[in-house]
């Protein structure tokens, strides 16, 4: 038997119902078609198929044509075979919705005689809401005129695409542990998430009745955290990891899931597009003390575009790099759990023009970890503006630190000698983190300050690196992040906590 599968009609979104069924033949010249269901009803924005109609002819067949109604759609040739399968499925559009659509499929043999086949198929209302529960594969297209809900781990595998239109909105469901809800981009994978700064994409939790068009929650405070997961993208670009292997798993993700690896020996790798993001209410708990962070990038390499990303109450850190060589531009981090910025596992890339806006429960503004293998290769954080809160540290370099830091200003930390466990200071931690600061690998240059009265340079910046930094009047800063990068799209800029910055 013959296959023919070269039929396959994609509009876009409905439902179907097949119905009656009508015989034109010959005598002793029959020609049969079966396998066709009498109905169907699916709702709009769903697909039909693919169903698979056998047709038969003792003379051999001539044609196959599909009619919708009343209007050719597609004829497919026959070379006289006298039996053969054709397979066929219909998306509905928009357009579709509400109506009965009539379908007609007629198989005719080279001496004439036909069959005909006709099938209903009713369009319900096209579902706004869509619940995402399986790994994607292929291309795939979320819409603004939909809201899409995260019903667990969904991953981009391997070789499939997610494009995300400017506007749209994404829930996760509650969940923790291993039924934690996040979106992970594989490696492999792709992401193409073009926001706008009139439509940004927002990432929330399914209890944030935000819709596409809003910025602010209308119910949701911004330090609202541990609602659902959050997003990981994780590439093939290299990293420095123990034992130098080449590939490890990333945290958040249960080793079972080996979607979770990341690392690898491609530098420009690229998973795709991340524009006018904002990631909310996110770190579900995984495991004892295992947060997933607002956005996790494993890995990730220099040809992936990220630029202008929000993180809003995370219950772990805000962005956090695992090696790679990814860059990052405007980037706002509001109301981290932990750390607003990490960086580990020697990420080459850069990060310019960053706001971190420090929560009552954030610990460092910047947490900077070394290599944990042989690869030594260091990032660059420039052109930033952290404000700070009574429990937070400006930032802490630990275990090897190396890079390059410039042009950031810090403001509203408490008094080193009244906050305790270093908060109120920057810190070099460990002996490797000294040395490399002593020799140059880790470096900083242009850091400005307004600290409580009567507080040193040398109290708030530590291990000598008081040096690189100046005391300025509140918000008379010379350096720092350019706020209206932020202006319109970001949740920290409508609500007015940038308001004071230059």
């Amino acid at each position: 038997m013959k296959k023919i599968t070269s039929l396959f009609l994609m509009l876009l979104t409905a439902a179907v119902v097949f119905t009656s069924c009508k015989e034109e033949e010959k005598p002793n010249n029959p020609v049969t078609i079966t396998g066709i269901p009498a109905t169907a009803t699916i709702e709009a924005g769903g697909t039909v198929g693919p169903v698979t109609a056998t047709v038969t002819a003792k003379d051999g067949l001539a044609t196959f044509v599909i009619k919708k109604d009343g209007a050719t759609i597609a004829t497919v040739p026959f070379s006289g075979e006298t039996s053969a399968t054709q397979e066929f499925s219909y998306t509905a559009t928009a357009a579709d919705a509400g109506k009965n659509l009539v379908f007609e499929f007629t198989a005719t043999d080279k001496d004439g005689s036909s069959a005909t086949v006709t099938h209903v198929l009713t369009v319900g209302a096209e579902a706004t809401t869509i619940r995402v529960t399986g790994n994607i594969t292929g291309t795939v297209n979320w819409t603004a005129d939909k809201t899409y809900i995260l019903g667990g781990r969904i991953t981009v595998v391997n070789g499939g695409i997610l494009n995300i239109a400017a506007g749209t909105v994404i829930k996760g469901e509650a969940g923790s542990g291993a039924n934690a809800t996040a979106l992970v981009i594989a490696r492999g994978g792709k992401i193409n998430a073009n926001g706008t700064a009139d439509k940004p994409i927002i990432f929330t939790s399914i209890a944030d009745e935000i819709v596409s068009g809003q910025v602010a929650s209308p119910n949701l405070e911004p330090n609202i955290n541990g609602l659902w997961g959050g997003v990981l993208i994780l590439g093939r670009a290299p990293g420095s990891f123990a034992g130098d292997v080449s590939e490890v798993q990333i945290e958040g993700i249960p080793p079972s899931d080996t979607n979770g690896l990341y690392g690898g020996n491609v530098p420009d790798d690229n998973s795709g597009v991340f524009k006018f993001v904002s990631i909310r209410h996110g770190g579900a708990n995984i495991g004892e003390g295992n947060e997933i962070n607002g956005l996790t990038l494993g890995a990730v390499g220099s040809a992936t575009v990220i630029e202008n990303v929000e993180i809003v109450g995370n219950q772990d850190d805000g962005i956090e790099w695992f090696g790679g060589t990814v860059n990052v531009k405007n980037a706002v981090v509001w109301n981290a759990g932990d750390d607003a910025i990490d960086t580990d596992q020697a990420w080459a890339g850069t990060l310019d023009n960053f706001i971190a806006v420090c929560g009552s429960e954030t610990d460092h503004a910047l947490e900077i970890d070394g290599p944990e293998g042989s690869l030594n290769a260091a990032h660059t954080v420039k052109n930033g503006t952290v404000i700070g809160s009574t429990a937070a540290q400006h930032g802490d370099f630990r275990a090897g630190a190396r890079g390059t830091f410039e042009n950031i200003y810090f403001f509203n930390f408490p008094d080193p000698a009244a906050g305790g466990l270093g908060r109120g200071t920057l810190s070099l931690s460990g002996d490797a983190s000294i040395a490399n600061f002593a020799s140059g690998v880790l470096s900083f240059d242009k850091l400005e300050v307004t600290s409580p009265a009567g507080v040193a340079l040398t109290t708030v910046f530590r291990n000598g690196t008081h040096v690189h930094a100046s005391e300025v009047a509140l918000h008379a800063n010379t350096i720092g992040a350019t706020k209206s990068a932020f202006a319109g799209w970001s949740w920290a800029a409508v609500s007015g906590n940038l308001d004071a910055l230059k």
